[in-house]
């Protein structure tokens, strides 16, 4: 939800209104998410908005929640027609679990004072291992949180030095009891692919993470970005690149791994122990829902209108004191641009891409991918394209033959 860099765009209004005409629709189900823009050091692979404490110029942790009161005050002004309560909120970063347990409490309240949160609402914060507490998750327990995504990585020492990762792995294991004791679901990220990660290496680490019994597991494949750290000591000749044979063999491990361990695919990169585990947050950008981003670099969506704030905590706290939109530019979309966009985030996910949200004159070569083994023949038949664990692979395949 804030990644480092912020597309083109149209120039968006100081006061952060909507367009005139778009409307907020009331059955539509509404996000939040706050981002929290700090680290302790930054992960050589990672292109997220974030900030080391060197790299704020002067811009304190400590008054960072005045500053997304106040643009939840704003966002409360332009959506105050269409009074929605949220059904998911989440905290991430960054290392939302930096800031106090009393800080993300705090916005939580902002949150629920402006909007309201839904009965039964989702409510996520990230966090490294190394930065929770079993009385800091009992605070955020009792603030509302219910869910906790806990930043593994890897149980293997040596990956995680490859990533920069600084935390302590056996302590994966005792912020998952913390969370467990304040009530919470636990959700275990995982990356693969990283220099030097063998497949047994990887095997270790799933295997360590489902023996915790999580809720909820992600396994994402490292994805080398531009301008970071890992990429300059790739293009180097330091470290190799990830191998995509390699992390096509892990993706089938952690898929088999899960499986067995009674975890269902429920999207591409995701696993969850049945239907009530998966996160709602994160399927509510797939599906296309609303939400409204708030922090530096956070991206929000609404009624089809899309924007996205400034960068750097500092330009984004002296906006909100002034009295003015963070937004540093926004656009809608067009018919072809939601179309494609549609078809990519609907069909990584296991409910399936309705057949009818196909451009027409690319719904013929649905036949020929369930002939490849990429979409579920069954699922066709019914009206829905659903990847096979072959066409999860080759999602980006799929979403070219369905719209080039």
């Amino acid at each position: 939800m804030a990644p480092s860099a912020l597309p083109d765009g149209d120039p968006a209004p100081a006061d952060g209104s909507l367009p005139l005409g778009v409307t907020p629709d009331a059955d539509v189900d509404f996000g939040v998410y706050l981002h929290i823009p700090f680290c302790r050091v930054r992960c050589g692979y990672c292109d997220f908005n974030t900030y080391t404490a060197e790299e704020l110029r002067g811009e304190r942790r400590e008054d960072y929640p005045d500053a997304v009161a106040r643009e939840i005050a704003l966002a409360a002004r332009v959506l105050g027609g269409t009074p929605r309560p949220a059904r998911t909120v989440f905290f991430g970063g960054g290392t939302p679990t930096l800031l106090p347990a009393a800080a993300l409490t705090r916005m939580l309240g902002d949150v629920r004072e402006a909007f309201g949160i839904a009965e039964g609402a989702e409510v996520t914060v990230e966090a490294n291992p190394d930065t929770v507490t079993v009385e800091s998750l009992r605070q955020l327990a009792a603030a509302g949180v219910t869910r906790v995504s806990i930043g593994m990585q890897s149980a293997v020492p040596h990956v995680l030095a490859a990533l920069d990762r600084t935390h302590d792995p056996a302590n994966v294991r005792s912020a998952v009891a913390a969370a467990r004791e304040a009530g919470l679901d636990v959700s275990l990220d995982l990356i693969y692919g990283a220099p030097g990660e063998s497949l047994a290496d990887w095997r270790t680490s799933v295997e360590t993470a489902l023996a915790l019994e999580p809720d909820h597991l992600s396994a994402y494949a490292l994805i080398i970005e531009d301008g970071t750290k890992l990429a300059r000591r790739i293009r180097s000749g330091e470290v190799p690149a990830p191998d995509d044979d390699l992390q096509a063999d892990m993706y089938e491990l952690v898929d088999d791994l899960a499986s067995a361990a009674g975890f269902d695919w429920y999207e591409v990169s995701n696993w969850a122990r049945g239907e009530s585990h998966r996160s709602h947050h994160n399927l509510a950008y797939w599906r296309g829902t609303d939400w409204w981003g708030f922090g530096p670099g956070a991206h929000s969506h609404v009624s089809g209108v899309r924007w996205w704030n400034v960068k750097h905590p500092a330009a984004y706290a002296q906006r909100l004191a002034q009295g003015i939109s963070p937004a540093a530019g926004r656009e809608i979309p067009d018919a072809d641009a939601t179309t494609l966009e549609r078809v990519l985030l609907q069909s990584r996910i296991r409910e399936g891409l309705p057949v009818d949200l196909v451009p027409a004159s690319r719904r013929p070569q649905v036949a020929g991918l369930i002939a490849d083994g990429l979409v579920e023949g069954t699922d066709a038949v019914r009206g829905r394209v659903v990847l096979t664990r072959r066409g999860r692979l080759l999602a980006d395949a799929v979403v070219r033959a369905l719209t080039d």
